[in-house]
C-alpha cells in the first residue's frame, strides 16, 4: 500500500512557474513508478509526466513536453513536478498516481494508487 499526498497547487499567470510535491508513505517507494496526470472540468484525464522507479527514465506527455520536469527523491519518498511556462491550457486538478508496472505506461487504469489532487489555475 501507498498513500499519496500532494502539494503546491494554486493560481499563477501565464508564463509563470509552479512546483507540485507528491508525498508517498511507505518504504518502498523506490519500487514503483510514479506519475502526474491531470483533469480540466468537462475533459478526459491527461497523462502529464511519469518516472521510473530509480529514477533514471521519465516520460512526459506531448502537450508538456520541454516545459515540465518530473524527478523524485527515494530517500525522502518525495516526486516532483516543476512546471515552467504555464499556459491557461495547463489549468487543471493534478493528481500524483503509483504504478507497479516497470514500463512508463502513460495510461490512468496501469496505476494502483493516486493522491487527491491538487488545483493549478493558470490565468491569462
Amino acid at each position: 500500500q501507498v498513500q499519496l499526498v500532494e502539494s503546491g497547487g494554486g493560481l499563477v499567470q501565464a508564463g509563470g512557474s509552479l512546483r507540485l510535491s507528491c508525498a508517498a508513505s511507505g518504504r518502498t517507494f523506490s519500487r514503483y513508478t510514479m506519475g502526474w496526470f491531470r483533469q480540466a472540468p468537462g475533459k478526459e484525464r491527461e497523462f502529464v509526466a511519469a518516472i521510473s522507479g530509480s529514477g533514471d527514465s521519465t516520460r512526459y506527455g506531448h502537450s508538456v513536453k520541454g516545459r515540465f520536469t518530473i524527478s523524485r527523491d527515494n530517500a525522502n519518498n518525495t516526486m516532483v513536478l516543476q512546471m515552467n511556462s504555464l499556459k491557461p491550457e495547463d489549468t487543471a486538478v493534478y493528481s500524483c498516481a503509483a504504478s507497479s508496472e516497470v514500463i512508463l505506461f502513460p495510461i490512468p487504469n496501469t496505476y494502483s494508487f493516486w493522491g487527491q489532487g491538487t488545483q493549478v489555475t493558470v490565468s491569462s
